[in-house]
């Protein structure tokens, strides 16, 4: 697959631009939960220099008594924290029926772990032309992974973003078990952008900074993660969400190891580039 693309495929997010030398950073909460809360933590974000904003509107819980999102009425706070911002989103899509909607407002559209092998769903994103982030299964290899990839370039739609969050293993010390040779290995053999999720991943707050830090020293294209202005408060994932002031001392120090790699975080070539993006 690399071998049909040697330099890579760039996915371009309004003004943004993924899998080039620049490094991209998407953070913001696990969930909109309210105005309040999705401005505090958007402010933040853009404050440290994230280029995106995340956040879920559809969330997909173990529980089905657990928080499942806001729906339609987030999407419209999440549009509209992003352009006060002028930082261009990203949110999961979960079924079918949700894609017009999500495809008519979010900037990318994010294909959750559980969701990997929805093939109606990842067949449905291979006809639209809108980037589209595909998360690894909890227990799925390198290969299913990739597979699960072709269904949308099959469709027609080559702005894929793989993101890896980390799989299921025998450990308990964390969540999950964050396989960075995954990464170097994707990179080495297909020519999509890999971005890693060191939230879920890790799902420990303290792990979060030396894990991104890793990831782009192994070559990963960007970083995925969650940012809560008041953790303690979340309704969704709190336990692994950065604080604003931890998230500002990370985006200080990614510079140094970009550097040592070759790389440097991205930075948008003229200020108009992301404002009028949509």
């Amino acid at each position: 697959m690399r071998a049909t693309r040697p330099e890579g495929t760039r996915v371009r997010v309004g003004g943004v631009e993924v899998g080039g030398r620049g490094f991209v950073v998407m953070a913001g909460p696990c969930a909109v939960e309210g105005a309040e809360q999705l401005e505090l933590s958007a402010r933040a974000v853009a404050h440290a220099g994230a280029h995106l904003l995340r956040g879920g509107v559809f969330k997909p819980r173990t529980s089905p008594y657990a928080f499942q999102g806001m729906g339609e009425p987030g999407l419209k706070l999440l549009v509209d924290a992003g352009k006060r911002h002028g930082l261009p989103i990203i949110s999961e899509v979960m079924e079918t029926e949700q894609l017009p909607l999500m495809a008519q407002h979010a900037d990318i559209l994010q294909v959750g772990a559980r969701n990997m092998q929805n093939f109606g769903l990842l067949r449905a994103l291979g006809r639209v032309r809108k980037p589209v982030l595909l998360k690894r299964g909890l227990s799925a290899t390198v290969q299913e992974w990739l597979n699960a990839a072709e269904y949308i370039l099959a469709g027609g739609n080559e702005q894929v973003i793989l993101c890896e969050r980390g799989i299921r293993t025998f450990e308990t010390a964390m969540r999950n078990t964050l396989d960075l040779a995954a990464v170097a290995w994707a990179k080495q053999h297909t020519h999509l952008p890999v971005i890693v999720d060191p939230s879920h991943a890790t799902g420990i707050p303290a792990l979060i900074q030396p894990m991104s830090l890793a990831a782009a020293a192994a070559g990963a294209d960007g970083l995925l993660i969650e940012v809560h202005a008041k953790p303690e408060l979340a309704l969704c994932d709190g336990q692994q969400a950065m604080s604003p002031e931890d998230f500002m001392t990370l985006m200080r120090r990614l510079p140094g190891v970009l550097a040592a790699v070759d790389r440097h975080l991205w930075k948008p070539e003229g200020p108009a580039q992301i404002a009028g993006a949509r």
